[in-house]
């Protein structure tokens, strides 16, 4: 045993994926450029810009659009084996479908070697959050037109870089565009609509297994699998009515993606709660054989922060709009640790359990953690002399997560990888560059400049080492 891994205390197999996610939105930049279409945050931005932090759209991204072959490069030197990055479905169809734009094929292309010349293997993801707006005109994943066009994109995909990618996913936390466009108002279109978010959601979940049909059709030899944020339901006690509110708010934030892709079933009880409410999707008989006969090979996991809930405190208004805190109320637990940044709970162990569930529950399906991160607010408070920001929080929060991976991985959870999330401090939606990520960080002042901050050389190192 060499003396760098007796050092060591956490030790990974050594072809563990060790890399970072991003989106298209997030970070390509040139939003209108070179034939791109609009997407929902395009058009959402031109018509009210006042809902995005210090009024920056996703046409100022970071600008991975021109500066990619800098950015693997330093992926590379950041000690990089994979990234997850995702294909912009309005970049590739400017309408939703029809003729796709040669561009966008040549970008997309030109990445992929680029990656693979450095010896990172990319993982493409196919749908992060930005539904082109010709698709939204048509109802958006409302619509099952929408549905067939997607399946049309992700073919498309499939035929032009599967040759070289042979890791693929159809969407991105899937239950984030039901939250926030169709209940919470967070994206567009900003509604509060139960019935619609279960539409849209039921579409999601197909859309999902169409493509993994037609990935699997094309025999490319690689996996295709879904990103999930499973965030773990926390019942305030063990009393029974706090017990049965976590399980409620698990079948509607966790469940109702998880079983689908990964068992090909949606589970009774949530049937049961929505045709109970009369908030059963519509849908045809060949629909449910096409989920249940299409499932995931691989699935990705996105862990940020926990849900702690308490049953009810009060009777809910019968003449509001109903949604999913008609079953729960949110726990505010004493003492918790907390990033106070961005408001969220630091709840390390919480890697752990959805490993573990995943493990006992879900077949043990090859995973990876797909998203892990800390966003902090005015990151250039930490720089150093030399002009590197010292964020050794964001070091901290990784290794306690990882601690946790370690153990699981040790009692057998089949997890394959560890990406963080971000590469680059990026764009993130309506909150812009309020809240810093990345390895490394962009100076928006001084023509976008990267600079490798702590935790880049420390996750380089992390690789090197596979362990610390």
């Amino acid at each position: 045993m060499s003396t760098e891994i007796e050092k060591n205390k956490y030790v990974f197999p050594k072809d563990f994926w060790w890399g970072s996610a991003s989106s298209a939105t997030q970070m390509e930049g040139f939003s209108g450029a070179d034939g791109k279409g609009q997407n929902i945050w395009d058009y959402w931005y031109e018509a009210e810009p006042n809902r995005f932090y210090q009024g920056i759209g996703p046409d100022n991204t970071s600008l991975f659009y021109t500066k990619f072959v800098e950015d693997i490069l330093l992926m590379k030197e950041t000690g990089h084996n994979s990234f997850r990055f995702s294909i912009s479905w309005s970049r590739m169809f400017p309408k939703g479908r029809g003729e796709v734009n040669q561009k966008a094929i040549d970008f997309y292309n030109t990445i992929i070697n680029t990656l693979l010349e450095n010896e990172i293997e990319p993982f493409v993801n196919l749908y992060h959050f930005d539904m082109p707006m010709a698709m939204q005109e048509e109802g958006g994943w409302e619509s099952r037109s929408v549905v067939d066009a997607y399946v049309e994109y992700a073919s498309t995909c499939f035929e032009n870089f599967g040759d070289r990618v042979m890791k693929w996913f159809t969407h991105n936390e899937p239950i984030v565009p039901v939250e926030c466009g169709y209940l919470y108002g967070h994206h567009y279109p900003a509604l509060c609509d139960f019935e619609k978010a279960v539409q849209v959601a039921f579409h999601s979940v197909l859309a999902s297994a169409k493509a993994i049909k037609a990935y699997h059709d094309k025999e490319l030899g690689g996996k295709i699998g879904i990103i999930l944020n499973v965030t773990p339901s926390y019942p305030r006690s063990n009393h029974p009515a706090d017990l049965a509110a976590a399980e409620k708010a698990d079948l509607l934030f966790n469940r109702s993606f998880l079983d689908p892709s990964v068992k090909g079933t949606f589970p009774e009880k949530l049937i049961d709660m929505l045709r109970e409410e009369n908030f059963l999707p519509k849908y045809e008989a060949e629909d449910l054989d096409i989920i249940r006969e299409n499932t995931v090979d691989l699935l990705g996991i996105n862990y940020y922060q926990p849900r702690r809930v308490k049953a009810k405190e009060n009777m809910p208004n019968p003449n509001a709009p109903f949604m999913p805190e008609r079953y729960f109320d949110h726990y505010d637990m004493p003492g918790k640790k907390v990033n106070p940044y961005r408001g969220w709970e630091i709840y390390e162990k919480g890697v752990y359990d959805i490993l573990k569930n995943i493990q006992e529950n879900y077949g043990n399906i090859e995973c990876f953690i797909s998203e892990n991160g800390m966003g902090v607010e005015s990151e250039e408070r930490f720089k150093d002399a030399n002009g590197m920001i010292q964020d050794d929080y964001r070091i901290t929060f990784y290794e306690d997560h990882l601690k946790w991976i370690h153990k699981a991985l040790n009692e057998g959870a089949n997890v394959k990888g560890y990406h963080v999330w971000t590469f680059m401090d990026n764009w993130s939606w309506l909150n812009s560059y309020k809240n810093r990520y990345g390895l490394i960080s962009v100076d928006l002042q001084n023509d976008y400049k990267r600079t490798i901050k702590k935790s880049g050389y420390w996750f380089k190192k992390l690789v090197e080492s596979n362990g610390f």
